[in-house]
């Protein structure tokens, strides 16, 4: 799976400029541009990762709608006083797009993420909410016209009976709404990703202006519907206030941005292999810190889920290698100088 995005402005000004520069310095502004994407891919899976304990430990003090609220609406006001601060565009070049990444990523993913976390363990969400590179696939599929191989059908139906192991609906529990919320958590999460990938083919996309409008969009949903169902605000405690500025300021603002850059830089299935490391932190954290130890049928599910989800991204990479080393040549060709 390969969604085609365009670049940065920096990596679009390096691309336009390949006829006067030397093939190697192309290579190698390229290669710089994607370890940066995957450090930003590093940094931000570790705060996604730990902010599952973060959200479950704070929803003792809010409901969820209001959690969520405060937590996007917080992010969003960040993010625009950084806008101001570093003089960057105001406003989003298409307000459609941007409207539905922030309800796709924001209310929905947001929204749902949270609400399966009132009644779910923060290490079992985390691994369900985490499919969502599956859906990312099937939705290049179904939308994009991108094909799929046929390893990479076994692949899905592997992540997806590991899906139906943490789910386990033949167990009489009460966490079944709360694995359903997670999938469409992770649903939502593939079709923000989607709509980023198409709204960044405009060259002039801002990512930290596309990132502070969406929160901001997105939250609007999410403050309607905590004034409409909260009983009573949250309890303002010292761990709450903590909370809400590591959710909002960290988990919310710094780690979109991450991930959005990301996005530019990298193909869809390569970023899809770092954010592993986000539910991988996740269970990790909720084990040491919550006591949340999985059952046997969850642990099965979670490994099929994380290793089905690691061939995946791996089958990609081993694709975009091959293609680039195909390209690489003809960059080379162009590059030299016309015979006599």
């Amino acid at each position: 799976m390969t969604i085609d995005g365009a670049g940065s402005a920096e990596e679009n000004g390096v691309e336009s400029s390949s006829a006067t520069l030397p093939a190697t310095s192309l290579r190698s502004a390229r290669r710089q541009s994607a370890y940066l994407a995957w450090g930003a891919l590093t940094v931000a899976g570790l705060l996604y990762g730990y902010n599952w304990v973060v959200m479950k430990t704070a929803l003792k003090y809010a409901d969820p709608a209001s959690f969520a609220a405060l937590r996007v609406f917080l992010g969003a006001v960040f993010l625009f006083a950084v806008v101001v601060l570093l003089r960057r565009p105001l406003l989003p070049t298409n307000w459609l797009l941007t409207a539905l990444v922030g309800l796709f990523g924001m209310t929905g993913s947001t929204g749902l993420t949270i609400w399966a976390l009132e009644s779910g363990g923060a290490g079992k969400t985390s691994v369900v909410v985490y499919t969502m590179p599956v859906w990312l696939l099937l939705m290049s599929w179904s939308i994009l016209g991108e094909r799929l191989h046929g390893i990479q059908w076994l692949l899905v139906l592997a992540t997806l009976t590991g899906l139906l192991f943490v789910i386990a609906p033949w167990k009489t529990h009460g966490t079944l709404l709360s694995s359903f919320l997670a999938i469409g958590a992770g649903v939502c999460s593939a079709a923000a990703s989607i709509t980023v990938k198409v709204l960044s083919r405009d060259r002039r996309v801002d990512l930290l202006t596309l990132t502070a409008w969406q929160m901001l969009l997105g939250s609007l949903p999410l403050i309607l519907i905590a004034f409409l169902t909260a009983d009573s605000g949250p309890r303002w405690t010292g761990w709450f206030s903590a909370a809400l500025l590591y959710n909002a300021v960290f988990a919310s603002a710094v780690a979109a941005l991450l991930w959005f850059y990301t996005l530019r830089h990298l193909p869809a299935g390569t970023a899809g292999l770092g954010r592993l490391l986000a539910p991988v932190v996740g269970v990790g954290a909720s084990w040491i810190q919550l006591g949340e130890r999985p059952d046997r049928y969850e642990a099965v599910g979670m490994v099929l889920i994380l290793l089905g989800l690691a061939a995946l991204a791996g089958q990609q990479i081993m694709r975009e290698r091959r293609a680039a080393s195909l390209r690489e040549p003809a960059a080379i060709v162009a590059d030299q100088p016309p015979g006599d």
